[in-house]
């Protein structure tokens, strides 16, 4: 079997599979460090965790104590946030991995520390399974360096300063998913309560809408999206830094305009403010696919995925009605399965 494992700020998500992708048990662990539960298979428990390594331990007991025995899992795949330019494609965890995801810390400051916690602990209390590792942003490193490379002098982008994109793993499920109708040349949207879209041409990703951070782009649950960078100063002076980052990262986009960043419920409410959030997130979709289709000269089908994505159609048709100027295009709906991808990753390393 193959465990992964998907770590997030104040969560830790887990899905077991069968070495032939087979979905075998799913769980999680929700608010670490504060009134943390965990679920297993529907099931819920309220349970003491800290931190991250307490909350994966509990994990993995409550996997043991469900029939799913530890000592039947033979790989462990890690959903890793910011691989930054050092990976292109998923990796086996070795001193010098982990090295470079210690690296990118500055780049994902929220989520490569806690997924180091569970790659680090995974080695300490199991050292024989092998570990891996598939990277948010690998799948846009075949973006061209014009499409990249932000206009500012090389020191920063020496620094790291430069766009990576991100929802890498669910663009490459995607791909894997039309196998071999892929379209030449996909628009891929990813709409959830974080939203991105990708230019995907011949099987590869040319443009991203997500940048230097996953703050960029679409308008999403809480994140604003594109914004001048004076105004992001402006709100830093005003606010200070800490809480320009909550302003811009939790409490903008969909929250932002209409107090809301449940799609589902906006769509059921009747009021001007929903109504402006909803048509606001689908234009600037919209604007931003005319930017990926000049990425990849020409649009031959749309796909979309994702929360939003898979299951809101009027979002869907609002976005294609944009779009009617580009002809008509075959229009796809494909279900976002990042952890499969992940574990097929690990399959792959492993010459399976």
């Amino acid at each position: 079997m193959i465990l992964v494992i998907n770590a997030g700020s104040s969560s830790l998500k887990v899905s077991l599979f069968q070495t032939d992708l087979t979905q075998i048990a799913d769980g999680m662990v929700s608010d670490i460090g504060a009134n943390a539960s965990l679920k297993l298979n529907k099931q819920s428990t309220l349970l003491d965790a800290p931190d991250h390594a307490v909350a994966l331990a509990q994990m993995m007991t409550a996997l043991d104590d469900a029939g799913h025995k530890i000592t039947d899992i033979t790989a462990v795949a890690h959903r890793v946030v910011h691989g930054g330019t050092y990976f292109s494609a998923p990796a086996r965890v070795s001193p010098e991995v982990i090295k470079a995801i210690q690296d990118c810390i500055p780049l994902a400051p929220l989520h490569n520390p806690v997924n180091l916690i569970g790659i680090e602990a995974l080695a300490k209390s199991h050292p024989h399974l092998p570990q891996f590792a598939s990277f948010d942003t690998a799948f846009h490193a075949t973006n061209p360096a014009i499409a990249t490379r932000y206009a500012i002098p090389d020191a920063q982008f020496a620094a790291g300063i430069q766009r990576y994109g991100f929802h890498g793993s669910s663009y490459a499920s995607m791909v894997t998913e039309f196998g071999a109708d892929l379209p030449s040349r996909l628009l891929a949207l990813h709409l959830g309560n974080g939203a991105s879209l990708c230019a995907i041409k011949d099987g590869k990703s040319v443009a991203s809408s997500m940048g230097y951070s996953p703050m960029s782009g679409l308008v999403m649950g809480t994140r604003c999206g594109d914004i001048d960078g004076a105004a992001v100063l402006r709100i830093a002076d005003d606010l200070g830094i800490a809480a320009a980052d909550q302003l811009l990262n939790k409490q903008s986009g969909l929250k932002g305009l209409a107090g809301d960043n449940n799609m589902k419920t906006l769509m059921e409410r009747d009021d001007e403010s929903a109504r402006f959030a909803v048509d606001h997130f689908c234009y600037w979709a919209a604007r931003q696919v005319g930017s990926a289709i000049i990425a990849m000269d020409g649009l031959d089908a749309v796909a979309f995925t994702g929360g939003i994505g898979e299951n809101a159609a009027p979002i869907r048709d609002k976005i294609m009605a944009h779009l009617t100027c580009f002809g008509d295009v075959p229009v796809h709906v494909i279900a976002a399965d990042e952890e499969k991808q992940i574990a097929r990753d690990a399959r792959l390393l492993m010459g399976e």
